[in-house]
């Protein structure tokens, strides 16, 4: 494997090189220091905001600054397997932020605010960085002595959830000559609850009341980690980064109810999940001049496991005997990256040769069984919920980067992924898959303060490997059969973004986006029930999304703003049992979230208040269909102080006006679209307000 991997990355290099016979695009060592200062001219377009912009909000790291830049969201995509191109919105010091485990927020969070230098927000495809489009923010940092951050969150509920009262993080920073370091110990938590309010109801196929319930669901996780950083810039152009990260998870998920069925008798239904696991991430890259260009390797390994049971209990007042049953798994899944980047300067403009190799793996037990009288489970293996699932997976892309005219600039990027997917197990299959990739983008800058970025691709997805094993829902007595038979979907896709500084009033960001998705992945019928699986036919998404911040100094109420972001989609996908097109199974159809901030002049006082709605499609599957959503309207205020003897702290009071959490459920007797329906649970819980307080500090 190794030598495979050597192989493809050694292969990238010589292409490079044998394409590149223009000047050198390698800096000498004076060069290089002066490329990473602080007197880094920003580039032409786009918009720069320096530290005095951020000084009445007090922000204690990058993240509170970016978090204040007008009329910009920080992108949170899921990356996936693999490493590949760039699809992130935040740049550090024209770099992009590669990592698998440690987040962007999590990165920015540490990065001291008395070191950033300024932030530029600028069209990706201007810092010739494949795959980047779009407004991307370039957090522009400088070194600086050892100092440190610290973090302590602490939430509270009312009512259905334990309250949190050890989250936070604690960092410690610094830089030499040629090494900066960084190291952190954060823990992360996780809260969530619902019960009382009306409750569930449930009728039978003709609308009559059977039974109703009384639910407390609650969910309690702990996420303690550890990570470290280093970059060491030795005399010459080389540059190593380093990093490792550890954690541990424990979660604990709950969903009790006592049901009173109408003329029958009453049982409690007591559902538990507990899971446990640990994950570590070791990379690191090194990059250095080559020939014509310069030459960035990359390695990550990663490793994740996760154990636990999940249990049911009937447990009926009349004494009779209890039932149950028990779904357990352990699973262990990993990645081996290798990756180089050779980018060079040739016929007038920026070229990059990218070569990948990827592999994947998961491992997993499954047992299943039912209780037994003496209070045991008959544990036996799921032999399709168990098996080992591998993907080898290779690419490689060339990207070109040019300027077309003033304010114009052209990226442009094709190249193929091959892919081998094995399974163990019942019905195991190796098969191999070679699939086409690429993109186009268009970045135009007409006039100051408007940016415009056109885009599009041919996208290759990713499976999620354990949609290829046998699930047990024991929560909603649900199950999936597996299937060994997914492929990956693909898409074209394409994406229209406008830029609009307001001038005082703020700055506007309006996006229209659309994909034609192939081999689509929905629940179909599959032999032994259903399962996720490939339909026919192609899906189609079409998006809009809006994220502005608007100034109220013009109006005279100085030192407040709006922020507002407001995203719609709508989807449609032939449904597999009907053929008649649907939209996609529990999509999130709209999200809006605007917040007012004030933060008064003249003092360290801010106050905010704001309102989030999320709205879903109903999800669908073959014998049921039903909606889930909550709200459907949050509201939050917040109080802070930025000057508490040196520490910044926030209160803040989440679902004031008593959003609820509402699920709906249409249970069949067979196929969904033959067969009649047998009942409707109807729920309708309360959720507690929620109290949170932030402390911030240097130390």
């Amino acid at each position: 494997m190794k030598t495979i991997v050597i192989g493809c990355l050694s292969t990238c290099a010589a292409l490079a090189l044998c394409a590149a016979p223009a000047p050198a695009f390698a800096q000498d060592e004076e060069e290089a220091s002066a490329a990473a200062s602080d007197e880094t001219a920003p580039p032409a377009d786009g918009e720069t905001y320096t530290p005095d912009f951020f000084a009445r909000f007090a922000p204690r790291n990058a993240l509170d600054m970016l978090n204040q830049v007008p009329g910009f969201t920080i992108n949170q995509s899921d990356q996936g397997r693999g490493l590949g191109q760039a699809n992130q919105n935040v740049l550090l010091n024209s770099e992009r932020l590669a990592s698998k485990s440690d987040s962007v927020l999590d990165q920015l969070s540490r990065i001291p605010a008395d070191r950033v230098v300024r932030i530029e927000i600028v069209d990706g495809a201007k810092f010739g960085i494949p795959g980047l489009s779009g407004q991307v923010a370039n957090v522009v940092t400088k070194g600086g002595s050892i100092s440190g951050r610290f973090e302590y969150r602490a939430v509270f509920r009312p009512r259905y959830a334990k309250p949190s009262y050890g989250g936070g993080e604690v960092s410690v920073s610094g830089s030499g000559d040629n090494l900066e370091w960084s190291a952190a110990y954060s823990h992360g938590t996780g809260r969530g609850g619902a019960g009382g309010g009306r409750g569930t109801l449930i009728y039978d196929g003709m609308g009559n009341l059977t039974e109703t319930r009384e639910k407390l669901l609650y969910f309690k996780g702990e996420f303690p980690q550890l990570n470290a950083r280093i970059k060491w810039t030795p005399p010459g152009d080389t540059i190593v980064n380093l990093s490792a990260t550890y954690g541990r998870s424990y979660t604990r998920f709950v969903d009790n109810e006592y049901r009173h069925p109408i003329g029958d008798v009453d049982y409690h239904r007591d559902f538990k999940n507990i899971d446990k696991g640990y994950s570590y991430d070791i990379s690191g890259d090194v990059e250095f001049g080559l020939g014509p260009g310069r030459l960035k390797l990359i390695g990550i390994e990663r490793f994740d496991q996760s154990d636990g049971p999940a249990t049911s209990y009937y447990i009926f007042d009349n004494g009779s005997t209890t039932l149950g049953s028990r779904f357990w798994t352990d699973s262990k899944s990993g990645e081996r990256i290798g990756r180089a980047e050779f980018r060079w300067d040739m016929l007038g403009g920026n070229w990059e040769l990218d070569g990948e190799a990827a592999f994947n793996r998961l491992d997993r037990i499954a047992t299943f069984g039912p209780l037994l009288p003496n209070g045991e489970f008959d544990n036996q293996p799921l032999p399709a919920g168990g098996g080992n699932v591998t993907e080898d997976r290779y690419e490689s892309i060339l990207t070109h980067n040019r300027t077309l005219a003033d304010g114009l600039t052209l990226q442009v990027g094709a190249g193929a992924e091959y892919s081998k997917l094995s399974q163990t197990g019942p019905n195991g299959l190796t098969r191999e898959f070679w699939r086409p990739k690429g993109s186009l983008t268009l970045a135009w800058t007409p006039e100051k303060g408007l940016d415009i970025s056109l885009k599009a691709a041919r996208t290759v997805g990713q499976l999620s490997f354990g949609t290829f094993l046998a699930t047990v829902d024991l929560q909603n007595n649900n199950s999936n059969a597996g299937n060994v038979k997914l492929v990956p979907q693909q898409a074209w896709e394409g994406e229209l973004q406008v830029k609009k500084n307001l001038g005082k009033w703020g700055s506007a960001t309006l996006r229209g986006y659309g994909q034609l998705i192939e081999d689509y992945i929905d629940i179909i019928p599959v032999p032994g029930g259903e399962s996720p699986g490939n339909i026919d036919g192609t899906a189609k998404l079409l998006g809009i999304s809006l994220n502005a911040t608007i100034n109220l100094d013009p109006l005279g109420w100085n030192g407040a703003k709006i922020t507002t972001s407001t995203a719609y989609e709508h989807t449609s996908l032939p449904d597999p049992l009907t053929g008649q097109h649907r939209p996609f199974s529990g999509q999130t159809y709209l999200n809006h979230n605007s917040t007012l901030r004030w933060d008064v002049p003249k003092s360290n006082w801010a106050f905010g208040a704001g309102f989030q709605s999320q709205l879903n499609e109903d999800y669908v599957r073959l014998y049921e269909t039903g909606v889930n959503y909550e709200g459907p309207v949050y509201t939050y205020g917040f109080i802070e102080n930025k000057d508490v003897f040196g520490l910044t702290v926030n209160l803040n009071v989440f679902n004031i006006t008593s959003g609820e959490s509402i699920n709906k459920r249409y249970v069949y007797g067979g196929l969904r679209d033959r067969s009649p329906l047998i009942f409707i649970e109807d729920v309708k819980n309360n959720v507690s307000k929620i109290f949170r307080i932030q402390v911030k500090g240097n130390f």
